[in-house]
């Protein structure tokens, strides 16, 4: 099996170019969960970085629990700057997942200190950031620091999902982080949704019909 080659410093190294330094990557975690919040990061990583971990970074989906904590460490540790961006389910239920995903991002952004001269999306672009930007196609895996957002991102949203796992005990949110699988059905049929449940989800809006 050919191991594929990881995200570059392509997008970045080109921005340098043009003279913007401080340069962020974004991206989002949890836009498809059935529970919890969805949740952004945002990273202004140098570029002259060292060490093996860089060449294991990956898209988050990509890394096993274990290793994306190990490298969310190494992210935090070498980074100019980390923030988090996050949309509460009561948000999502009141203004969609859509524009939830971008008032995660739009937080993590306006969090992160020095300020950046651009933003690297995956996928998206914000128009509700007063800064330059562009939207990069499959960003989390082509671009370092969207990969790197992705996986602070991921880190953050299942430490928060277990956590609240133990004030919601039965969903097994510290098993499944909130997604459809089927044993989280199962059990929101049995019990009916939770506080963090997305209300305005089709799964959740039919456990309430049976509940």
């Amino acid at each position: 099996m050919v191991k594929q080659p990881g995200p570059s410093f392509t997008e970045e190294m080109e921005l340098a170019a043009r003279g913007y330094e401080l340069v962020a990557g974004i991206d989002e975690v949890g836009r498809g969960a059935l529970a919890g919040p969805v949740v952004a990061g945002a990273v202004i990583m140098p570029r002259n970085l060292r060490g093996r971990w860089v060449k294991e970074v990956r898209d988050s989906k990509q890394l096993t629990p274990e290793k994306r904590a190990a490298i969310a460490g190494y992210i935090y540790e070498a980074a100019v700057a980390v923030s988090i961006g996050m949309a509460a389910c009561e948000v999502i239920d009141a203004v969609g997942i859509a524009a939830a995903t971008r008032l995660a991002m739009k937080s993590a952004v306006e969090s992160l200190s020095p300020v950046p001269q651009f933003i690297l999306i995956d996928y998206f672009t914000l128009p509700e950031v007063a800064l330059p930007q562009k939207g990069v196609e499959d960003g989390d895996s082509l671009c370092f620091s969207i990969a790197c957002a992705s996986i602070v991102a991921k880190v953050a949203r299942d430490r928060f999902m277990e956590e609240v796992d133990a004030l919601y005990p039965g969903y097994g949110l510290a098993e499944h982080k909130g997604y459809g699988t089927g044993g989280h059905l199962e059990r929101l049929m049995r019990l009916g949704p939770c506080p963090i449940h997305r209300r305005s989800f089709r799964p959740v809006k039919d456990a309430l019909g049976w509940a």
